[in-house]
Order: structure tokens, then C-alpha cells, then sequence
């Protein structure tokens, strides 16, 4: 019977397609690693791995496997769920993924909260400037800005949210003020790389109206917190979030630019399980929902 530790080991192998990224992933040593790939691989009979140089591939062998171990952890994790006498709190390990900026002000903030109260509760937080599938990376849960979601997947919207156009009053003033989308591309624009949409192309709606704008700058980045500095500094127009440059839009530092027109980017909760299949999916579910809730956001309806 092969052992729950090696089948967490093979499918961090597999997902990593290196045995020192897995080591690092599982914080233990390649020789470790090894070992449990070694012993797996006499355990079961079968051949799971092809070892390079470079990288590990799995073998059609190994690839079964791999969807057998996913789905007996994932029993296994329910079992103990069901098994608790206090089925409602969560524990182990919760792995969620976010964007750079939001994930950092936003998301870490509100996890840092949950594990307080749930210290049985280990939460491993990753930022990326791309799209997570959830399912095929091994996350239980992305916390996202943006609609853009797959279909094969599960989601909350927490928020409703929007991006709105904005500049810095010196650069309105010495480049003028444009009225519609068409005139953005003879500005300077500061380009974010967003996770949900083409770099450079700018999507915005005016009640029925929808417009895609090719839009280019003499700054670009994958960091917003930068691009709104930027901004305040007087280089271009930015497109960003609501809850990233309200502050600003108070204070003055940035004024909107053609308030008609903005962005869908709600927030949502995108998980590849059902949340009655997951106790610590579901906590982090309904925390994050009472966060968004506690700050006065609208969320949508509770999922049925």
C-alpha cells in the first residue's frame, strides 16, 4: 500500500516537472524527494517518472497514477473533515493564489486575520501577474480581480468592482483632457500587464456601449502600484481599479478621466471543488465575503 506522503510527494513532482522544485515546494531536500519517488515507484511496480538532466516527465503509467492520487487525498481530506467533532473548522493546508498588488494589499491582509482565528489552519499565499488554473495547479482557491473566468471552474463574486480611467492634473493640463475612447491612443497611457486581458488593450463599456482600445505609453509594467506613481507623477493615463485609487481620487493626486467609460473587474472567489466538499475552502469563502461585506461593497448573492 503506497504511503499518502509519497502520493503528496509524486503529485508535487509532477505539477513542478522537477524534483528541486518539488523539494522546495514540500520545503525538504532532493534527496528526499528522490527517495520517495524511488520507493513509490517498488511500491506500485510501475515505472512514474522519466528522469533528464533538465526535467522529469511522467510516464502514461505515471499519468493514471497521478489522477488516482489526486482523487484518494482528496477523499482522504474529506474523510478526516467528516471525521472531526467539530466539522466546521478548518485545518491543514489551504493554498490560494492572487494577483500582485490586490493579493498584497487586499488579500494578505484578510488571511492574515483568518489564520488567527483558525490556527489549525495553514495558509500558503502565491501572486502572479497571469491567470491561475486553479484545478491544474494544485491551488484550492484564487482570490481575482477581473470576469474572466473558465468555465470549467467554480466561483463566488465577493464585490462588484470596476477600473476607471485617471491622470494626474499636470498631465491633463499640458495634454489635454480626452472625451472618448478614440482619442486615448494619442495620449501617453501606462500599461499594465492585467491578469484578464491583453497587454495594451484597454476594454471599456458606457452604459450599451463597448470599445476595445489599442493603447501604448512610454511606461509600462506588471506592477500597478507603480503605474499609479506614475500617474501621480504626472506621465499618462491609467486604468485601475476602484479600490486601488480611490484615495487618490479624493485627495486630488489623480482626477478621473471620462467618467462615463469604465472596466468590469469584480472580485471573485474561483475554486475547482463545490464548497460543501471543503471545509477550509468554504471558511475562506464566507471570511472573505464578510471582509468585502464589513467594508460597505455589495457582494452578489450567496452561491446556491
Amino acid at each position: 500500500m503506497p504511503s499518502p506522503d509519497d502520493l503528496r510527494v509524486f503529485i508535487t513532482v509532477v505539477r513542478k516537472s522537477s524534483f528541486a522544485a518539488a523539494a522546495a515546494a514540500l520545503e525538504a531536500s532532493p534527496a528526499y524527494v528522490s527517495k520517495r519517488m524511488r520507493l513509490l515507484e517498488t511500491d506500485l511496480g510501475v515505472k512514474l517518472l522519466h528522469r533528464t538532466t533538465r526535467r522529469v516527465a511522467v510516464t502514461q503509467e505515471g499519468e493514471r497514477i497521478f489522477h488516482w492520487a489526486l482523487r484518494i487525498l482528496d477523499d482522504m481530506e474529506h474523510l478526516l473533515q467528516e471525521a472531526q467533532i467539530t466539522p466546521r473548522e478548518p485545518r491543514g493546508l489551504l493554498r490560494v493564489s492572487s494577483s500582485f498588488g490586490f493579493g498584497r494589499s487586499v488579500v494578505a491582509p484578510v488571511f492574515s486575520q483568518l489564520a488567527l482565528r483558525y490556527p489549525a489552519l495553514q495558509v500558503r499565499l502565491e501572486v502572479f501577474d497571469r491567470l491561475v488554473d486553479v484545478a491544474a495547479e494544485g491551488f484550492d482557491l484564487d482570490v481575482r480581480v477581473g470576469d474572466d473566468i473558465a468555465p470549467h471552474l467554480i466561483a463566488r463574486r465577493l464585490a462588484s468592482n470596476h477600473r476607471v480611467l485617471c491622470a494626474a492634473p499636470s498631465y491633463l493640463a499640458s495634454r489635454g483632457v480626452p472625451g472618448n475612447p478614440d482619442e486615448l491612443p494619442a495620449h501617453n497611457c501606462l500599461v499594465i500587464k492585467e491578469r484578464d486581458h491583453p497587454f495594451g488593450v484597454w476594454r471599456l463599456r458606457a452604459g450599451a456601449q463597448d470599445r476595445s482600445v489599442k493603447v501604448t505609453g512610454q511606461l509600462q509594467t506588471n506592477n500597478g502600484e507603480m503605474a499609479t506613481q506614475w500617474a501621480m507623477d504626472g506621465h499618462g493615463i491609467i486604468l485601475r481599479s476602484v479600490w486601488d485609487v480611490q484615495s487618490q481620487l479624493e485627495s486630488g493626486r489623480l482626477v478621473q478621466v471620462m467618467p462615463g467609460w469604465s472596466q468590469e473587474a469584480n472580485i471573485w472567489a474561483v475554486y475547482p471543488t463545490r464548497l460543501n466538499r471543503s471545509t477550509k475552502v468554504r471558511v475562506a469563502v464566507e471570511f472573505l465575503h464578510a471582509h468585502f461585506e464589513s467594508r460597505g461593497v455589495t457582494p452578489a448573492p450567496r452561491e446556491s
